[in-house]
């Protein structure tokens, strides 16, 4: 089985945790040795080993089919050429609070793209409705994605925000730096604040972060930061995401905690809860139904 190929130790309570949740392809043991090597042949102390030892900017890129076409798909591959995913195989923990987060939607686009996690290898795709491809009515102002072996589990209702089902996807992110990136970037960025929208019911979590390379992000690290150096951004983000499906004529999104963005802290523990629930979904301690989970 897939999910047995892999390391797995449950997260701990701790935000400051450094826990790795995976061990793949991308990596190999040397025998009769001490350390582990990168494909490239770099060698790390087993006393080291965490997702910040182990991650691998070295991800590749390939493009199957022509944008915006049903066939358009991303795969994701190692040095070796192996198709990864990118939901499954991306460290998520890279240390000292810093994650990775995989740009599904370039800001200032509007094709509807998304990690497809039905599909063997979850490559990012553009998502569809009755056969046909969608798109957002206007262009998001954001770089949009998700934080991988994250997982918003439908079976679990957080009582704190309306008893909300977890909507059975990894969770959004939303980078508000001033670059415009490409879909299948992997991104180090530091998470700031987190948004409970309701979708039709089900729990959607949006977590605002920023980028490590962009200009700002050493003046922000936590909400009262954004809203000095951003302003007017956590109300745009909330806004954008509640009305975007009015042009449609749908009615518009809800927000839990109070409509509010909650801080950095809670954040984090929302980052904590959707990895631990992602490592119970690899390891088959829940149904995946039709979720791959290769």
């Amino acid at each position: 089985m897939a999910a047995a190929a892999r390391v797995i130790a449950v997260a701990s309570n701790s935000t400051a945790a450094t826990t790795c949740l995976l061990l793949r392809t991308p990596f190999a043991s040397k025998r009769d040795s001490n350390a582990l090597s990168f494909n490239n042949g770099r060698r790390l102390s087993k006393r080291l080993f965490s997702c910040n030892a182990i991650y691998n900017p070295q991800v590749q890129i390939k493009q199957q089919g022509q944008p915006e076409t049903l066939d358009y798909r991303v795969f994701f591959e190692d040095t070796s050429g192996k198709k990864i995913s990118p939901w499954h195989d991306v460290p998520l923990r890279l240390g000292d609070g810093v994650f990775s987060f995989i740009v599904e939607i370039p800001k200032e686009s509007s094709a509807k793209m998304e990690v497809a996690t039905d599909e063997a290898f979850t490559p990012i795709k553009q998502d569809t409705k009755k056969g046909k491809l969608r798109y957002y009515p206007y262009n998001i102002n954001w770089n949009y994605g998700l934080l991988p072996q994250t997982w918003e589990d439908p079976s679990f209702a957080k009582s704190e925000v309306e008893g909300a089902f977890g909507d059975n996807d990894p969770v959004d992110v939303v980078e508000i730096g001033e670059s415009r990136r490409k879909i299948g970037d992997i991104l180090k960025v530091k998470p700031l604040a987190a948004l409970a929208m309701i979708d039709d019911g089900e729990l959607d979590w949006k977590i605002v972060a920023i980028s490590l390379d962009d200009p700002r992000a050493s003046l922000v690290n936590d909400i009262d930061d954004v809203e000095k150096h951003f302003p007017g951004t956590l109300t745009s983000i909330r806004d954008w995401f509640r009305d975007y499906k009015i042009p449609d004529g749908k009615p518009a999104n809800k927000f839990g905690l109070g409509n509010k963005a909650a801080n950095k802290d809670y954040a984090l523990k929302v980052i904590t809860e959707t990895n631990e629930s992602w490592a119970k979904l690899v390891k088959r301690s829940i149904p995946a139904g039709e979720l791959s989970l290769v």
